[in-house]
């Protein structure tokens, strides 16, 4: 057991214990009066790296060195911040003479180093027991553009970038609310990423900040740098199918599940944020139905969740029948049917996975070529392979048009960790469907539905409002209703405050 439970444990991404050498640093120590020792230190600490600038600084009749890292150093802004404003300079003050934004007074060599890896500038001074980290740190940002993976129809078009403090600005500019809360936290014992957890304090649940705040702490591992690898780490069942955790790179979608009473985890260096407790429905909502009127929004949103059996069953459905149940063809199409699959030489299985696994690989290939080069293998695939495997006879016409529709269904899904799970879950059922027929996808959409209604995404029931069963929230889970019916937040987000503030003068529909 020993063994398989050193494969299958989570949270142990962890360099091996520590292995003694001549290159380990010794233990931190405080500022040196002695600019001489303080450098020392730095280079032993840093392994005489190359990108490790020391430059003798003048400042009055005191001297000095002025250490940074020129990797991630801005050189305009230590011209700009350090080294101008320390010639104009009349008398000592170094308080009143540093012009940068940020300027820390430092007693401990360690905290130095730290500041220094995050593009600070470090001043030494000959006979101060003290240094200062001057924040010089080069910014390279793309521009806010809209998500290529989450684009809508209507409403805004912007989304997050890799800088979390840019991406915290987009959240305020979106909620201008004094609630609004950012807690900071540091990960990775080598990557050192830091990490905010965002929420509404009036609205959030206490018990579900402390819960997220409880696993950020026990991740033990030294590579943590971006918000996917995190995920697995805090999620509640890192082996099943489904995600528990809503990744989106959209503001307007992260300030609504806040305004829900969710939390919405922000991480420097990846564009995508997470949204906890995430639901089952959630997955299926997208900004376009609410950009757009209710009718046509509750339309699109029961034609994703239809998409969702149809992904899953529709190969499994035609196995079955051509297998097990023809009787159930009508007549007029039976004839038809049966001289297309009586000529292909192996059982419907293989003919589906066969084109199933061949999708898959036309798709794999399109997202990971240029643009161009994608489009014309969709082409290629589409037009040239689906036609030659069905003259050949590896596959007959009405396969083909079923994978077809499978592959729409899927495209339907707004968010691509659900989307994966569907184009996972189809296979298993297929398998039950040629071993058992009808019987196999009624087993095996029992045991997905088994699974839904036990599984939880940080306390929260991951199938609600279905399991546990709760009408109320059908009006913004399953269909989406007009605006001012919408005055109760979901009982899923754990919300401090489920019916909404009223307007002065406003009726319960809030209509006014």
């Amino acid at each position: 057991m020993g063994f398989f439970s050193r494969i299958f444990s989570n949270n142990r991404r962890t360099s091996k214990g520590a292995r003694k050498s001549s290159r380990t640093v010794q233990a931190s120590e405080n500022v040196s009066a002695t600019v001489k020792d303080n450098l020392s230190y730095v280079n032993r600490a840093l392994f005489q790296t190359a990108d490790l600038v020391s430059r003798p600084i003048s400042y009055l009749s005191e001297q000095g060195r002025l250490l940074y890292l020129n990797s991630v150093t801005d050189p305009n802004k230590i011209h700009e911040f350090i080294l101008e404003p320390m010639q104009r300079a009349r008398e000592v003050n170094l308080d009143r003479d540093l012009t940068s934004v940020s300027v820390e007074k430092l007693t401990n060599l360690e905290n130095a180093i730290d500041y220094m890896m995050q593009g600070y500038a470090i001043l030494f001074l000959e006979g101060y027991p003290v240094c200062r980290a001057i924040k010089v740190n080069v910014i390279n940002n793309r521009s806010v553009d809209e998500p290529q993976n989450e684009k809508a129809v209507q409403g805004a078009h912007d989304g997050f970038i890799e800088s979390m403090l840019v991406n915290l600005q987009l959240v305020r500019k979106q909620i201008n609310s004094r609630n609004l809360v950012v807690r900071k936290y540091t990960i990775g014992k080598m990557t050192k990423t830091d990490i905010s957890i965002v929420y509404m304090n009036d609205l959030a649940s206490a018990d579900v900040v402390e819960e997220i705040e409880r696993r950020i702490k026990t991740i033990n591992a030294d590579n943590v740098m971006n918000g996917y690898l995190m995920l697995e780490y805090i999620e509640n069942e890192s082996y099943s199918p489904f995600p528990q955790i809503l990744q989106t790179e959209r503001p307007d979608r992260v300030a609504g599940n806040l305004l829900e009473g969710r939390v919405a985890l922000l991480m420097d260096g990846t564009p995508a944020v997470l949204i906890v407790p995430s639901t089952f429905f959630v997955f299926y909502q997208s900004p376009d139905d609410y950009n757009s009127r209710s009718l046509a929004g509750t339309f699109i949103r029961l034609l994703r969740l239809f998409s969702f059996f149809i992904a899953i069953t529709l190969p499994a459905y035609y196995i079955a029948v051509v297998s097990f149940h023809y009787e159930v063809i009508p007549m007029e199409l039976f004839y038809q049917i049966k001289g297309s699959v009586e000529k292909i030489p192996y059982p419907p299985i293989l003919e589906a996975l066969f084109m199933e696994l061949t999708i898959e690989l036309l798709r794999e290939a399109g997202m990971r070529l240029p643009a161009p080069i994608g489009q014309s293998i969709g082409i290629v695939g589409g037009l040239v392979i689906g036609d030659a495997v069905v003259r050949v006879g590896l596959v007959s016409y009405p396969m083909i048009i079923v994978v077809a529709l499978t592959a729409i269904a899927s495209f339907v899904v707004p968010s691509h960790e659900m989307s994966n799970s569907v184009r996972l879950l189809r296979f298993p059922v297929m398998i039950s469907a040629a071993l058992l027929g009808f019987m196999g996808i009624v087993f095996s959409i029992t045991l997905i539905f088994v699974h839904l209604c036990k599984l939880e995404s940080f306390g929260t029931p991951y199938f609600a409002p279905v399991a546990p069963l709760r009408f109320k929230d059908w009006k913004d889970a399953v269909f989406r209703f007009p605006f001012w019916k919408l005055n109760e937040r979901p009982i899923d987000a754990h919300s401090q405050k489920l019916v909404e503030e009223l307007p002065e003068g406003g009726d319960k529909d809030g209509r006014g």
